[in-house]
């Protein structure tokens, strides 16, 4: 075991039995949120291609790291709410709204590499990445937690179960005891398998006696994903091929019409779905610029964290242009040959701080492995089956670890400093309060109405209901949350360090 207490470092050799449980380890860390970011957005039959573009992007970026980094890349949570307004314009706009975020990650690399990295420590200093950074982990409690008490087959009680909760927390117990404990060597080495491994099995015998009694509640396990899979025995039930985002989009363009899943999938977030036009490729854009910022500040705060864990300064060695340009060219990869844009993962980062385990071989066969997945229909859908709860338990750690991280960097702020006290509340306040930009672009030009049935004294008659009347905002464009509490809090910082420059020669 090396100095800093991993048990491999970064070009360390597992043999090859640890570095595929090692590697599947990592698989799993990230695979709640890959397979989460598809299915919120609407679009869960994307899952298997959401996987693909987490493997390849992985390699993508650990091709530009020269294999120095230890971290995986996947589907990015910050990019939702840019997500929701890009499926209204199908394929096309998830694929243009990946390569627009991608092209920010090159663009700064490639003014990091002419101009280097002073202008990045004034622009993103601790007191902007440390909040923003915790801001991400704690944005993501509230999914966390709803899985938590989340059963897969009780829809009934608001979808809380007491029973979820239990098989989340014998998950969450089981990781922690893992991880802290020094009797059982392969505990620590494996604790995110275990844990999951527990839950499962607890959560399965409920299930078998729910099934058996007859007792919804006691059914938290899903089955049915596995049962799909083999019902209509074929080729397709063993291998199966992801959809790209780029072919999607392609189609589209040449049918002129979205697909009924892209339809479905506006319709959740109260969209109507077209094809893309020129002023939807600025709205797309508009939404998801400001978001690879906020990812930019959480690969800064990902790389300060990993550097610290594996004793290497990664900002200097690789480098941060090149960490850029493999998360950016990796996101793009991500995108066209996925359904998301990625960024590095804190849960990742996570993985390797608790199991001491840092070597870049893990993370390669890691992102073979998801590439691997996304072809095979029998392990995806096993994969499906694994219970909300479940991965709210794992997922109580791994965001806990992100926003733990963050705050970390507190360290390095002097909070009895107005300045810097007044930077930190705008950040975490307005971001964990929800507030976000929406820029209207359109208005309605006359008054929208719907039919309607009116009852006068018995009387029914149908009658025309004004929904929107002319003038209101028809089109908007939305900046996250996050985005715009990093927003708001660099220009606190720059507001106030221009007053405590002004006022520093009446200070003297």
């Amino acid at each position: 075991m090396s100095a800093n207490k991993l048990i491999f470092e970064v070009d360390g050799k597992p043999s090859f039995g640890k570095l595929l449980v090692f590697a599947f380890q990592q698989v799993l860390a990230v695979l709640a949120a890959t397979i989460a970011v598809p299915t919120i957005i609407g679009l869960p039959v994307q899952i298997p291609a959401a996987i693909l573009g987490a493997g390849l992007g992985t390699i993508v970026y650990l091709l530009f790291t020269k294999f120095k980094s230890p971290v995986v890349i996947s589907s990015s949570f910050a990019f939702l709410g840019a997500l929701s307004n890009a499926v209204a314009f199908g394929y096309m706009g998830i694929l243009l709204g990946g390569l627009f975020a991608g092209a920010v990650y090159v663009v700064i690399a490639i003014v990091i590499k002419f101009a280097g990295t002073r202008w990045v420590e004034k622009l993103m200093p601790p007191v902007i990445i440390g909040p923003t950074v915790a801001l991400i982990g704690l944005s993501l409690a509230g999914a966390a937690m709803g899985d938590i008490v989340k059963a897969s087959n009780d829809p009934v009680n608001g979808g809380y179960n007491l029973i979820g909760l239990l098989c989340g927390l014998v998950t969450f117990f089981t990781v922690v005891i893992c991880s802290v404990q020094n009797k059982f060597k392969a505990g620590r080495l494996i604790p995110f398998i275990i844990g999951i491994g527990a839950g499962y099995l607890v959560a399965s015998i409920f299930t078998i006696f729910g099934n058996v009694f007859d007792v919804n509640y006691l059914k938290i396990v899903n089955w049915d994903p596995i049962i799909d899979n083999f019902k209509n025995f074929s080729f397709e039930s063993i291998l199966t091929y992801p959809r790209f985002s780029l072919i999607g989009g392609i189609q589209e363009l040449a049918n002129g019409k979205v697909s009924a899943e892209i339809v479905s999938a506006a319709a959740q977030h109260n969209k109507a779905a077209q094809v893309i036009t020129p002023m939807g490729v600025l709205e797309v854009a508009l939404a998801f610029v400001p978001v690879a910022f906020v990812t930019f500040a959480e690969h800064i705060a990902d790389h300060k964290n990993l550097s610290s864990i594996i004793n290497k300064d990664l900002i200097n060695e690789p480098g941060l242009s090149r960490t850029l340009l493999g998360d950016g060219v990796g996101s793009m990869v991500g995108t066209v040959f996925g359904i998301c844009p990625n960024t590095t993962y804190g849960e990742s980062v996570g993985c390797v701080a608790i199991t001491k385990n840092a070597s870049v071989r893990t993370i390669f066969a890691a992102a073979v492995m998801l590439i691997v997945l996304s072809f095979l229909a029998p392990v995806t859908a096993v994969l499906k089956t694994i219970p909300n709860c479940v991965m709210g338990g794992v997922c109580l750690t791994l965001y806990g670890f992100i926003a733990v991280s963050g705050l970390k960097m507190f360290q390095q702020v002097d909070l009895s400093k107005n300045k810097n006290l007044f930077t930190v509340a705008a950040i975490l306040i307005s971001g964990i309060g929800g507030l976000s930009l929406q820029i209207p672009y359109a208005i309605h030009s006359a008054d929208v109405t719907a039919k309607a049935v009116n009852e006068v004294e018995g009387v029914y008659e149908i009658v025309d209901v004004v929904t929107a009347p002319k003038g209101q905002v028809s089109a908007a464009i939305q900046i996250t949350s996050i985005a715009t509490a990093l927003i708001l809090g660099i220009i606190t910082m720059v507001v106030t360090n221009a007053i405590e420059k002004h006022n520093a020669p009446e200070q003297e």
